[in-house]
């Protein structure tokens, strides 16, 4: 059974910021380092045996160190995508792991190379395998999986506890010295289900929607871009704070396997060169 991964994707720099300290990988596109945000929302479609790959960056550090982080992770993942592919294929799980170690390596690098002690950036990825749906991430920026009415959130908050001034530490994120602490980022496989969605996102909706807000809104019957619309436009409603980037994509059959099932269920005959 071969499936299609129908995306939206937004980065906006909000109501409050100067910048934008958020970045994206989203099927090969992604932002600048210095940048305000996309333009709008983007959509694309892309199929389950190209091995797709999704994920969203939060940077945090002083003056402009947030987005610098994030902007080297999202090249950085956008390089090792590229040339390791077969590793995606045969270990995603070992793929997202190793991932997490070269993304880190390089913001570590930057930071040494330019004296800047307080740099880093959250992750939050997923990628589609031949064997399941591996999911991601390092500190608070959410991925959430909707199939029906149900949702619920997939990846993990590495926060310390909770904080009443401000955030609440992370204890795990991109830019960490490893001789320090030890990266461990939260991976799950997940099965492919037609009509289901995976929402990657940064804090900068997630402090803004509850998980009940978010759940009304993913789960209607409206298409992904115009569920990433309305997800922004209620942050935007709600004085959006913070950054917001929102990644959706949906699961489908591919058009071809769709067909080849009802044409079998009808007991159609394919003739030869009808059907390629």
């Amino acid at each position: 059974m071969m499936y299609e991964i129908n995306y939206a994707y937004t980065s906006h720099i909000g109501r409050v910021r100067a910048n934008n300290e958020d970045n994206f990988w989203c099927c090969g596109e992604s932002l600048p380092v210095q940048n305000y945000g996309t333009s709008g929302v983007f959509t694309g479609t892309a199929v389950q045996k190209t091995l797709p790959a999704l994920a969203v960056f939060d940077g945090m550090g002083g003056e402009s160190c947030g987005e610098i982080a994030a902007g080297i992770a999202a090249q950085e993942f956008g390089k090792y995508y590229n040339g390791h592919k077969e590793e995606l294929k045969k270990s995603p799980e070992k793929f997202l792991e190793n991932i997490c170690v070269s993304m880190n390596q390089q913001v570590v690098l930057y930071g040494e190379e330019n004296r800047i002690h307080s740099m880093g950036t959250t992750a939050a990825m997923t990628v589609f395998s031949r064997k399941g749906i591996y999911v991601g991430n390092l500190g608070d920026s959410r991925i959430y999986h909707s199939n029906g009415n149900k949702l619920r959130q997939v990846s993990v908050d590495h926060v310390i506890g909770r904080s009443m001034f401000g955030k609440a530490p992370l204890t795990q994120y991109l830019g960490m010295m490893e001789k320090d602490l030890l990266l461990e980022p939260c991976i799950s496989r997940m099965e492919y289900i037609p009509g289901s969605r995976y929402l990657l996102c940064s804090d900068g909706m997630t402090d803004m929607l509850s998980d009940g807000e978010i759940a009304d809104i993913l789960t209607r019957e409206i298409s992904v871009s115009e569920t990433v619309e309305v997800l922004l436009e209620r942050v935007l409603q709600k004085g959006a704070r913070d950054n917001i980037t929102i990644v959706l994509c949906e699961i489908s059959e591919t058009k071809k396997h769709f067909l080849d099932r009802w044409i079998k269920h009808t007991g159609i005959e394919k003739s030869e060169g009808e059907i390629s």
